[in-house]
């Protein structure tokens, strides 16, 4: 009877369901950490051989930007104040990869400086969003989920639209609201457009493998093979805006002289 209370009370009030929710997610993430760090240390060698392969791909990336900037005559060391954006590393303890609503837990949390709402990504590519947060943990709702939606584009171009997920194939996903009469080729790149305030442009999301008719019959649907590899995902890093919350401001401000409010 205690259990069956207690889960009406969390059901129908959200702020019971909000705290209880909370209280189990460190519960079951300091569990988390504990079976964590003994795989951890199994897999150790596998780990380190992927950060190597990660430092070789950023030591690549920082080489090709340097050469374009001295190229431009552009003077790294001439570039003052803080970045926009701040990556935080953290580390994946637990995944579900097979579910409707499949999520991920961060082994840090609020103490880290992290809120709901934050991009998520990987040397590959994007991962997802920051869900919920408690002091030392973060659940994260990945792309492989049926309520993730991403704000995407075909590189190189101005075509853009959301990237959407299907329960099923856990290594694609489906770019909608392409407009029948626009080509786009096998093998094109889809990435992040920078239209929100969650992930910078230019961030990989994966490939075109396939373009079939929407149900619309207006629109064409782009099935995307991913580029983040979900099932050996490892380190990722949180990302902050630091003009997150100006912008947002600004455009509730906006609204509000729209509406009269």
């Amino acid at each position: 009877m205690e259990i069956v209370s207690l889960y009406i009370l969390c059901s129908f009030n959200s702020y019971q369901g909000s705290v209880f929710f909370t209280t189990a997610n460190s519960m079951v993430g300091d569990m988390y950490s504990t079976i964590d760090g003994v795989s951890s240390y199994v897999n150790l060698g596998k780990v380190n051989k992927q950060l190597e392969a990660d430092n070789e791909q950023l030591r690549a990336q920082i080489h090709e930007m340097n050469r374009e900037m001295a190229a431009r005559h552009v003077d790294t060391l001439k570039f003052e104040g803080k970045s926009r954006y701040h990556f935080l590393g953290c580390e994946v303890i637990n995944a579900t990869l097979h579910k409707s609503n499949n999520l991920l837990t961060l082994n840090k949390g609020k103490r880290d400086g992290i809120k709901p709402e934050m991009g998520v990504v990987c040397s590959s590519g994007v991962v997802g969003v920051v869900y919920l947060t408690s002091d030392r943990y973060s659940i994260v709702m990945p792309l492989l989920n049926v309520k993730s939606k991403v704000s995407c584009r075909i590189h190189g171009t101005n075509l853009f639209g959301a990237m959407e997920w299907e329960q099923g194939n856990p290594s694609c996903s489906y770019f909608t609201g392409i407009p029948t009469h626009v080509k786009v080729r096998k093998g094109a790149l889809v990435e992040t457009n920078g239209f929100s305030d969650i992930f910078p442009a230019d961030i990989p999301i994966g490939k075109v493998v396939d373009v079939k008719p929407a149900a619309d019959g207006l629109t064409n649907t782009l099935t995307v093979e991913l580029s983040t590899d979900f099932s050996s995902l490892r380190n990722v890093s949180v990302i902050t805006n630091y003009t997150h919350a100006e912008k947002r401001n600004l455009e509730q401000y906006a609204d509000s002289l729209q509406t009269g409010e």
